[in-house]
C-alpha cells in the first residue's frame, strides 16, 4: 500500500498548480506552460469549450423562449445570484445557482462568480486601461492603503506583452494620467460623443473625453491568428460567449495557447479546499481538492502555486489554508489576510437628451463606448474627497412611434419610426479607499456542501464616496451644460458594494511583511513558492477596469517565478 502512496502521489506531482482559469489563470497557465513547466489548471467549475460551450452565441432575440428574461421560478430559487446584471435568459449556462457556494453578508454585497472554464473573462466588460505612475503613488500620498512596492515602470513592458497578444483596440492620446499601449485600431467614435470631445477640449485643459480602450480585435496581426482568433464583428453579443474570439478571453486565448505546448493539465470540477503547507520544508507543497462530482477529497504537489481563483475566492482558500505555523491563513503573519477589502463605485449616472445633430444617427452597434480618464487628485490633493473618478460616456438617437391611427396607417408608422433627440449618458466608476473596517472572514459554523467554511462579508460604502458622487454630479451636469445638453437628470442607484464586479484586496501587495502579504514579485512573503496575482493581490484600487493589470501582473510574476525556480530558490 506504501508504494501505491507514493506512485499515486508522483502521477499527482505537476512543477506548477494555478488555481484558477479566468483572465489571471489563463495568464498563468500560458505562461508557466510556455516557459516549460508541467501545470495543472484546476477550475471548480465546468468545463467550457471555445466555440462549442456558447449554446446562445447565435440566437435571435425571438429563439429564446421566454424572449430574454429568465423564469420567474428560476429568479426564486436563486434569489441572490440572480440580482446580477448579467442574470439573463442568454447567460444563464455561464451563472451559477446559490446552493452552489452560499455565503454571509453581513453587510449587504454583490458576488458575482464565474465558475466555468475561463471564468469572469467570459462574462467581463472587456474595457483595459493601464495604470500610471499617479494611481501607484496614490497610498503613499495620502496614507490610506499601505504603499505599492512597484510603480509604473516595474509592470510598463509587461503592459506591452500582454496587450500585443490579447489584441487592444484604443487611440495614443498622449495623456500622462493615462499611458498609452500598444494598440490596434480603434472602434470609431459617433457623432455626439465628438460633440462633447470638442467641448471638453475647448473648456478644460486637464479634461479629455477620448475612446475607450477595450480589448477587442479591430486588425488581426499573425499573432491572433495563430490563436485561432478572428477580428470582432461588432455583434455586441459578447457575454454570450464570441465564437471567433474577437474578444479576449481565457477560453479563445490564453489556456489553448497552453494546451498546445502539451505541458498543461487542466481539472474542471475541482473545488479547491486549501493549500498544503510542508512546515519542516517551510514551503507550500501542494493543494487539497474536492471534486465537485464525487465530493472526494483529492491531493495535488507542485513546486510552485498560483492563486487566482478571483479576490474573494483567493481570500478564502488562504483564510481556510490552517496549520501550526499558519492558524490565522497561509503566509498571514501581518494579520491583514482578508482585510482593506476594496471595489469600485459605480452608483453615480446623469442623463440627458440632445437636440442638435439632427441630420445625423448611429449605424450598427459597438461593443465599446467613449471614456473620460480621472481628472481629480491626480498630481495633488486638490478636493474634499481622497482619489478620483473616470467615467463612460455614450449615446444614439431615440426613436418615435405614433401610435394613434389605425390599420395600414399605424402599420406605416410603426414600421417607419421618426427619429427623436439624442439621449446620452455617462456612469461613474469612482475609486474605493482600502479600509480594515471593510474585510472577509470564514464563518466559523456554516459551510457550503463541500465542507468549506462559508465567507462573509462585511463591506460598506463611507462618506469618501458619497462626496465623490456628489462631485461627480455637479462637474458632469456643469459639463453636459456646456455641450448644450438638456433635461439633465443625475441619479444615485445605491447599490450595493461589488456591482461593478471589480473586487479587489484581501492578500495585498507591500514592501513591509508586518503590514502587507506579498513582496513585489506577488510572492507570499513568509511561503515564498506562493504567488497570488489576481484581483485579491492589489493595494489599491484607482479608477481603471482592472483585468489589464491583472494579466501584467500576472505574466511579470510567472517570468519571475520560473527564473527563481531555475536557481533552485523556490
Amino acid at each position: 500500500m506504501s508504494y501505491f502512496n507514493i506512485d499515486s502521489q508522483k502521477a499527482n506531482t505537476y512543477d506548477a498548480i494555478v488555481i484558477g482559469s479566468g483572465i489571471s489563470g489563463g495568464w498563468a497557465a500560458k505562461e508557466l506552460c510556455e516557459k516549460g513547466l508541467k501545470t495543472l489548471v484546476l477550475e471548480r467549475g465546468r468545463d467550457v469549450k471555445h466555440v462549442t460551450d456558447y449554446p446562445t452565441a447565435n440566437l435571435n432575440p425571438w429563439e429564446f423562449g421566454h424572449r430574454g428574461q429568465v423564469p420567474l421560478e428560476v429568479r426564486k430559487q436563486n434569489p441572490v445570484n440572480s440580482r446580477s446584471g448579467l442574470y439573463s435568459e442568454a447567460t444563464l449556462h455561464f451563472a451559477i445557482k446559490d446552493d452552489e457556494q452560499p455565503f454571509v453578508e453581513d453587510k449587504p454585497f454583490r458576488w458575482t462568480r464565474g465558475y466555468h472554464v475561463g471564468g469572469k473573462s467570459l462574462l467581463w466588460a472587456r474595457q483595459t486601461q493601464r495604470w500610471s505612475q499617479y494611481d501607484f503613488e496614490g497610498p503613499a500620498r495620502d496614507g490610506f492603503a499601505v504603499e505599492w512596492p512597484i510603480g509604473y515602470d516595474d509592470v510598463a513592458p509587461w503592459y506591452s506583452y500582454v496587450e500585443k497578444f490579447a489584441g487592444i483596440s484604443g487611440n495614443k492620446d498622449g495623456l500622462p494620467n493615462l499611458p498609452d499601449g500598444e494598440f490596434l485600431p480603434a472602434f470609431e467614435m459617433n457623432c455626439v460623443e465628438t460633440h462633447l470631445q470638442s467641448v471638453i477640449a475647448k473648456n478644460y485643459k486637464d479634461r479629455h473625453l477620448i475612446q475607450g480602450r477595450c480589448a477587442h480585435i479591430t486588425d488581426p496581426k499573425p499573432i491572433h491568428h495563430e490563436q485561432g482568433r478572428a477580428k470582432c464583428q461588432h455583434r455586441a453579443l459578447c457575454v454570450r460567449g464570441c465564437p471567433l474570439g474577437g474578444y479576449f478571453s481565457s477560453n479563445a486565448s490564453t489556456l489553448p495557447w497552453a494546451q498546445k505546448t502539451g505541458n498543461m493539465t487542466l481539472r474542471p470540477h475541482s473545488v479547491v479546499h486549501s493549500i498544503i503547507y510542508d512546515e519542516k520544508k517551510g514551503k507550500a507543497t501542494g493543494v487539497r481538492v474536492v471534486d465537485a462530482n464525487s465530493n472526494q477529497m483529492m491531493e495535488f504537489y507542485a513546486k510552485v502555486i498560483f492563486v487566482n481563483g478571483s479576490a474573494l475566492n483567493s481570500n478564502l482558500i488562504l483564510l481556510n489554508s490552517i496549520s501550526n505555523r499558519f492558524p490565522n491563513g497561509l503566509g498571514n503573519d501581518s494579520g491583514v489576510l482578508g482585510k482593506y477589502i476594496a471595489w469600485h463605485n459605480y452608483r453615480a449616472r446623469i442623463s440627458a437628451e440632445y437636440d442638435g445633430l439632427q441630420d445625423k444617427t448611429t449605424d450598427g452597434r459597438t461593443p465599446n463606448h467613449s471614456y473620460f480618464p480621472r481628472f481629480r487628485n491626480v498630481y495633488k490633493q486638490e478636493t474634499d474627497f481622497l482619489r478620483g473618478y473616470a467615467a463612460g460616456f455614450g449615446g444614439g438617437r431615440s426613436s418615435i412611434q405614433d401610435r394613434d391611427g389605425v390599420g395600414l396607417d399605424l402599420k406605416e408608422s410603426l414600421l417607419h419610426p421618426q427619429l427623436g433627440n439624442w439621449r446620452v449618458s455617462s456612469w461613474m466608476m469612482g475609486e474605493t479607499i482600502p479600509k480594515e473596517s471593510n474585510f472577509v472572514r470564514l464563518d466559523p459554523n456554516l459551510k457550503d456542501k463541500y465542507g468549506i467554511p462559508q465567507l462573509r462579508v462585511s463591506a460598506d460604502w463611507d462618506d469618501n464616496d458619497e462626496k465623490m458622487i456628489r462631485d461627480y454630479h455637479e462637474q458632469f451636469t456643469e459639463m453636459f451644460t456646456l455641450a448644450g445638453f438638456t433635461n439633465i437628470k443625475a441619479a444615485d442607484s445605491h447599490s450595493a458594494p461589488g456591482s461593478d464586479i471589480h473586487e479587489m484586496g484581501g492578500v495585498r501587495m507591500g514592501k513591509d511583511p508586518r503590514t502587507s502579504m506579498l513582496n513585489k514579485w506577488n510572492q507570499l512573503h513568509a511561503v515564498p513558492n506562493v504567488f497570488v496575482t489576481d484581483g485579491a493581490c492589489m493595494t489599491s484600487t484607482s479608477t481603471q477596469n482592472p483585468s489589464l493589470t491583472y494579466m501584467a501582473l500576472t505574466a511579470r510574476a510567472a517570468d519571475y517565478a520560473v527564473r527563481e525556480m531555475k536557481k533552485k530558490n523556490l
